[in-house]
This record gives structure tokens, sequence and C-alpha cells, in this order.
């Protein structure tokens, strides 16, 4: 089982947490993971704002250099699997937005085919390695670590992009949660937005946004947050705890991407994967689990 990898742009820096846990988790399952070369940032649903031409043309020379390599492409983060698969959308069912592309990307030796699928970590564990496997793999089980599964919005929706499951009730991250043994609380804010990409113009509301989602996580008996998205997961623990006295307090709440959940549950030790050094908020409640 092999794929072509794209970390993003946020998995180079400020999450290189998420990059070392799934790059561990993937050896442990031996999923190889041929890391994309010189593949170059998505736009992150903000680039296409002002130049949609631009951002179309980079992603369909990101996906160029997978279709290269005769690989599907998977990445591990909401945003990136969203804009990638927006593209190839648009490029396989617009023959002249193709074309015009493929003028571009041949200036560089590049070509479009449409040959290869877009598919995020989350997916591929459940869908393409298999559940049955991977508890197969668990010699840590997270007995009694209860979990608020957070999806956030951009590998749910729009369904036209990700379709991968129900987007109003998605399953997918409770079930792979309890597949290492933790339990999912049904979270009731599981399908909010963090705010990540309007922290800036929209700042008060989006500290609201924030801070309900880890006080309501900690209401509802979470011992920890786990999203495949390390935006959301950026989001919601590096303004925690700001966010927390706008909403009026909450005990601190671990965040998690669910490479390193998974990989807690493999035997990966924290620290392999940026726990406690790369978080901000301890996550001592999480590794307590496995000692």
């Amino acid at each position: 089982m092999k794929y072509a990898f794209f970390p993003g742009c946020v998995l180079e820096s400020a999450a290189k947490e998420d990059y070392l846990a799934t790059v561990a988790v993937a050896k442990k399952l031996g999923i190889e993971l041929e890391e994309l070369d010189g593949w170059t940032c998505c736009g992150a649903s903000h680039v296409q704002d002002i130049a949609p031409e631009i951002t179309l043309a980079t992603n369909a020379r990101n996906i160029a250099l997978a279709e290269e390599k005769g690989l599907n492409l998977l990445t591990v983060c909401n945003t990136c699997t969203l804009m990638l698969r927006e593209a190839k959308n648009e490029l396989d069912n617009n023959e002249k937005e193709k074309n015009e592309v493929n003028k571009k990307l041949a200036q560089i030796g590049k070509q479009y085919r449409g040959t290869t699928d877009i598919t995020h970590f989350l997916w591929v564990l459940i869908r393409d390695y298999g559940l049955d496997k991977l508890k197969a793999k668990v010699v840590k089980p997270l007995t009694g670590l209860r979990v608020a599964e957070y999806y956030g919005c951009h590998i749910l929706r729009p369904q036209t992009e990700m379709g991968f499951e129900d987007y109003q009730m998605p399953t997918s991250l409770a079930d792979l949660i309890s597949a290492i043994g933790a339990t999912p609380i049904d979270f009731s804010r599981k399908l909010d937005c963090c705010g990540f990409h309007a922290v800036y113009p929209a700042h008060d509301s989006v500290m609201q946004m924030t801070g309900s989602i880890n006080k309501d996580a900690a209401t509802e008996g979470a011992d920890c947050v786990v999203t495949p998205c390390p935006l959301c997961q950026m989001q919601l623990d590096m303004f925690q705890k700001e966010a927390k006295e706008v909403v009026g307090g909450g005990k601190d709440m671990p965040i998690l991407h669910m490479s390193q959940l998974v990989g807690l549950a493999l035997g990966i030790s924290p620290a392999e994967m940026g726990m406690p050094k790369r978080h901000l908020t301890d996550t001592a409640a999480v590794t307590k689990f496995v000692g």
C-alpha cells in the first residue's frame, strides 16, 4: 500500500508533530508514503478568492506530481484535501479549463491527466487499510479514554467535493477511535467550525466559537478532543487560553491530531509524536493511558 504524500504547509512548520505522527503511524502499519518532491501550497481556501486561475494551476501541478509516480495522493489536512479535490473535480469536468491549465503546465514540462485520486489519511485507515487490520496492530488499547470526535468543516463539506460519508451524520472518526480502544462521546459540536480561517478578520466571534468547542467537550465528559485536521488542532490548542476567558472558563483540554491518537495505541512514544513539547495545552491527561 503506497501513496504520494502531500504534507502541506502546516505539517512542515507549525504542526510538525502531525507530520511526525503520520509518518510514524504509516511506517508501523506498513503504509508507504512517498513525499512529493517540489509540492507547493494548496492555497488554503484563501488564494482562490483573489487568484482562482493560479490556485487551479498550482493544484493541477501538485496532482500531476503524483500522477508521474502513478500513485494516489494522500494528505492529512482537511483543507488541503478539499482544495486538491476541488481542483480535480473542476479539471475532470471542464475540458476547456483542463486545456488552459495544461498549456500553463506545459511551460514547466508537466501535464494534468486526471488519473490519480485525492484521499485523506483518515479515509485510508478506514477504507483502504481497514479497521479490523488496525485493531490487530493495537498494542496499547486506550481503554477508558473518552474522546470528543471533532471533524471540522472541510473533510465533510461540500458533499459534492468530499463525499466519503454523510456530512450531517459522519461516523468515520468515531469508528477509528473505537477501533483503538477509546470511547467516542458523540460530541455535540463535532460538525462545528473552529474558526481558523477567520481568526484575524473576526477574532472576537472566532474566540467564542473556539472556546465553546473546548468548553462543551469538557462538559460532555471528554478527556481530549481529536481531529483529522491540523488547522483545527492548531486553532483549538493555540487559542485555548484566550478563548477560555471569552466563554467563561472550562478545564484545560488536550487537542490531538488523529494520527497522534492512533500512534499512542500502536505503541509509538508520545515524544516521537511531539507530545507534550509541541502542544500548548498539556497532553498528560491522554498520555497517562499508555503509561
